[in-house]
């Protein structure tokens, strides 16, 4: 099958993970993925093409307006290939009215100037096929596909049981690693750290990894945009080291630096109960995974297992239960590794993007 994944990448951003992990699925597999447009440098692992010939699918992959190609290239694909050989999944809610949840927003008008019936009606008229990733959409008539999987391949240490993985976490050198940019997610973040911080000297040093966490942005500031917040003093206070951001291949190793590593998700897709790259990605890193989400999200999702590793009870609980009893959430993290092999892997997902551009 030959599938064009037609969106923009680079290696700081977004889903260039996933996207890397579409191409390096279709070369297992026997498919002939790749990324529409010319070839990045910067990117030589993932496979660019401008061949329209043969596709059996464009599926267009959307979070931000560069994610359409400019002219001539949209006018290529719209002309090249059938609208019923195209589908599109809305990785934003771009496609959903406007929603507001806490600070966050799906449509972005202050700062790419496009309104909500802009979105929709660019999404429809691309595809009858329109996707986004939750296990159940809100909006009738869309469908649910959840794009970012699991590559098993990618987990970075592989252990043969709980014992094995408990027996050198303890040496690590720190105690919470979050990698991501600080959109949306500073009052996640900081109640994290706030919980954390009881524990901290237990645990370890804390770091965040990111652009914008240092300081509120200038442009955030002159838009009065919200959620892109931050505390120097109480960063500073909490101990909380703070680093820029770093390429997409390098974020399973930073995470694999600490005990505990959060996944968080911004309000907009808690509400919309969409997954991320970093849901998954998260579960290669050798650390522990702290699910900041909702239990019955994390269940249905993750499996039963993983229940285990959502901090009910406050992180400070769970941090201290951990390092006390670290073979109990280790083994939860290796059946949470086994279910999402079994029930997320990119090889599900290529037969469910199949599945549903079909129907």
């Amino acid at each position: 099958m030959k599938i064009l994944l037609v969106t923009s990448i680079d290696a700081w951003t977004r889903s260039v993970s996933t996207i890397h992990k579409w191409v390096a699925a279709g070369r297992t597999l026997g498919h002939d993925i790749a990324v529409y447009g010319e070839a990045n440098p910067e990117l030589p692992d993932a496979k660019f093409t401008t061949d329209l010939s043969n596709v059996d699918l464009a599926l267009f992959v959307v979070q931000v307006p560069s994610d359409f190609p400019d002219m001539p290239y949209l006018a290529r694909v719209l002309d090249g290939i059938p609208r019923e050989k195209r589908a599109i999944v809305d990785l934003w809610g771009r496609y959903n009215d406007t929603i507001r949840a806490d600070h966050d927003f799906n449509h972005l008008e202050k700062l790419d100037g496009h309104q909500a019936w802009e979105w929709q009606e660019a999404i429809a008229t691309v595809s009858k096929v329109i996707l986004q990733p939750a296990l159940s959409p809100k909006r009738d008539g869309v469908k649910p596909f959840l794009f970012h999987g699991f590559d098993e391949g990618a987990v970075a240490k592989k252990y043969v049981n709980a014992a094995e993985a408990a027996a050198t976490w303890s040496a690590k050198p720190y105690g919470a690693i979050y990698v991501g940019s600080n959109w949306q997610r500073w009052h996640q973040v900081r109640a994290f750290l706030e919980d954390f911080g009881k524990v901290q000297k237990a645990a370890g040093p804390v770091s965040l990894i990111g652009w914008d966490w240092s300081m509120r942005p200038d442009w955030a500031v002159q838009k009065a945009i919200m959620g892109v917040d931050t505390d120097v003093e109480f960063l500073a206070a909490q101990n909380v080291e703070v680093r820029h951001g770093v390429r997409f291949d390098e974020v399973v190793s930073q995470l694999g630096q600490a005990k505990f590593a959060p996944v968080i998700h911004r309000p907009l897709f808690k509400e919309l109960g969409f997954v991320t790259n970093r849901t998954f990605e998260t579960f290669y890193a050798d650390t522990i995974p702290v699910l900041m989400l909702p239990e019955d999200f994390v269940e249905k999702l993750y499996g039963a297992a993983a229940i285990k590793l959502v901090p009910s009870k406050g992180v400070a609980k769970f941090v201290t239960d951990a390092l006390k009893n670290p073979e109990a959430y280790w083994d939860a993290v290796l059946k949470t590794r086994a279910h999402l092999a079994a029930k997320h892997s990119y090889a599900v997902r290529i037969d469910e993007l199949k599945k549903a551009a079909a129907k």
